[in-house]
């Protein structure tokens, strides 16, 4: 199985040089996705739920201190193969999420259930390292299929 690392350094390939929150945010959405759509995930790490969205805790130890990550930035030790189910969710949500800016996405993950589920209790802008729950991201963003049709 690939790790955060792989996936975030095929999305720093995709996309070229982007901020350490989008790549965060990008590589989150991935997961969603994946758990979504092939009920899987993409990657066995998880992500807390920080004051400003979801953050896995491996990757931004590997970016801590970087606001701008160029292209190149991550490089694993053996690059990994994505099956053609992964490398079609990562394409999808780069062609769908990119466009957006980081704090337009850190925005969007404010407004969905799993980041608010996992932050119940805890005041807004306050610290957090609750882990999002796979089962809960995988429902909710399934359930918007279903409402998508």
């Amino acid at each position: 199985m690939v790790d955060i690392i792989d996936v975030a350094d095929y999305i720093l390939n995709k996309t070229g040089e982007i901020t350490s929150m989008k790549l965060q945010k990008l590589a989150y959405y991935s997961q969603a996705w994946s758990l979504a759509w092939d009920d899987m995930p993409l990657f066995d790490e998880d992500f807390e739920a920080w004051a400003n969205g979801p953050v896995c805790v491996e990757l931004y130890r590997r970016h801590k201190g970087y606001f701008m990550l160029p292209q190149t930035f991550l490089t694993p030790n053996e690059k990994k193969i994505f099956t053609p189910a992964q490398t079609e969710t990562l394409d999808i949500v780069i062609h769908d999420y990119n466009q957006l800016s980081p704090q337009e996405l850190s925005d969007l993950t404010h407004r969905e259930h799993p980041w608010i589920q996992a932050r119940r209790g805890t005041p807004p802008g306050m610290p957090c390292n609750n882990i999002i729950d796979k089962d809960v991201m995988r429902d909710y963003y399934s359930g918007l299929l279903q409402e998508r049709g």
